[in-house]
């Protein structure tokens, strides 16, 4: 069942890039990434104290190397951050290299998924949800524009969002 074709996570935090990647990958025996995870291990340090120290830019430019790193990888699952697509090199990258699935999620189940995580230096405001709102009106293009396939993830079970796209994937 593995391919050599990549498949690349994109979509807001609190999407479930990271959960449905892991499974994902395990389901095509592949080894699996998470972009901001390869930051931190390459750093030392986590992404709130990179963007405490470089701000949201010196993170960006950390992150666009990085994805240029892991897209030279065959026959990986890639979580990406939810900013990555900001950039017009990171989007160029995983279109290039591999098969972009889009998760989609709703404003209330990523507050829910995302309330009592204090990694999220994004989500360090006076009010997530206008936050969110934001960000999602901010980037909901980009990741329609890079995506191959789209999936919605608010409600739908992980292992069926998993099959969804490996049906798609597979098609």
């Amino acid at each position: 069942m593995m391919q050599t074709e990549n498949i690349y996570l994109i979509g807001l935090m609190g999407a479930g890039k990271t959960t449905i990647g892991r499974q994902l990958a395990k389901a095509i025996h592949a080894p699996f990434y998470d972009s901001d995870k390869a930051i931190e291990e390459q750093t030392g340090v986590d992404i709130p104290t990179i963007f405490e120290y470089e701000g949201e830019e010196g993170f960006r430019i950390r992150e666009q190397n990085m994805i240029q790193e892991l897209t030279q990888i065959d026959g990986i699952v890639l979580a990406t951050g939810g900013g990555a697509i900001l950039t017009e090199f990171n989007r160029k990258a995983l279109k290039e290299n591999g098969f972009v699935v889009y998760l989609q999620c709703s404003v209330d189940k990523i507050l829910q998924r995302t309330k009592r995580d204090n990694q999220r230096p994004l989500l360090d405001t006076k009010n997530p949800r206008e936050r969110i709102e934001a960000l999602f009106a901010e980037r909901e293009a980009l990741y329609l524009s890079c995506a191959d396939f789209k999936i919605e993830t608010s409600s739908m079970q992980s292992k069926n969002v998993v099959q969804s796209i490996l049906n798609e994937y597979n098609g």
